[in-house]
């Protein structure tokens, strides 16, 4: 075995987030806790001042957990502040809006060592760049992609498909919040990005690509919101890139 696959990771972190080229208000919120080695995307819904209020009680929450040495315990408490903020933004809206539609998804990558886990709501997503080879790491809980795991949609037809934008998860979006979690392997060189709708559906796969192959992080996060951007998003862009280098033993 060679030496890099003892040797830890640290992780570098670039972020974006605009308002978009169509949109009003920003209703994502990012958030970036290095000293956990955790971060995440919340995209607010709901309209003005009501989305964004939804994605940063989800922000709150998670900004309040403290660091654990064991990665199932992170897990645990994410999960707990996830239910925690489904609760809080039902009882908003109960209060506020008298019972109206308000929500935000959400997706979360985290590290212990040479393993990562990401959690998610909604239709948030995680890409992993690894070995010149994109993989989106999260399944989006939307009504189109279900018709694609059901083989009634090809993920071409799927790409703008009138109902795109249905999702079937949100924090906030019913009484229970159920949270999916995948687990896997870390190697120094990996590229994490953790996006919102917004970008996704502005730029081609390529474009994603492209950027994530730049060695600079920050580059490549300020390239992608400026793709983003020319192509007039229609919603609110917000992304994370995460670049594992190797650390000193």
């Amino acid at each position: 075995m060679s030496d890099t696959e003892f040797r830890p990771i640290d992780w570098h972190g670039a972020s974006a987030t605009d308002v978009g080229c169509v949109r009003e208000v920003n209703e994502d919120t990012l958030i970036m806790r290095p000293e956990i080695s955790l971060w995440a995307v919340a995209d607010g819904m709901g309209g003005h001042e009501v989305g964004d209020i939804a994605s940063q009680k989800v922000a709150e929450l998670l900004n309040t957990l403290e660091n654990t040495d064991r990665l199932s315990d992170l897990v645990d408490e994410v999960d707990d502040a996830l239910i925690q903020a489904n609760q809080e933004i039902l009882e908003y809206s109960e209060e506020k809006l008298n019972g109206g539609s308000m929500g935000s998804t959400v997706v979360l990558f985290a590290t212990r060592g040479r393993v990562g886990v990401c959690l998610w709501v909604g239709d948030s997503r995680l890409y992993r760049y690894r070995g010149g080879v994109l993989s989106q790491l999260s399944r989006d809980h939307s009504q189109v992609e279900e018709l694609v795991q059901m083989g009634m949609l090809t993920p071409e037809q799927a790409i703008d498909h009138p109902d795109s934008h249905v999702i079937t998860r949100a924090v906030g979006g019913e009484n229970e919040v159920f949270v999916d979690t995948t687990i896997f392997s870390l190697q120094i060189g990996d590229t994490f990005l953790l996006c919102s709708d917004g970008l996704y559906n502005a730029i081609e796969y390529t474009d994603m690509e492209e950027c994530l192959a730049w060695r600079n992080g920050q580059d490549a996060a300020e390239e992608l919101m400026r793709r983003a951007l020319a192509s007039k998003a229609r919603d609110n862009v917000s992304l994370i890139v995460l670049k594992g280098e190797p650390g000193s033993c």
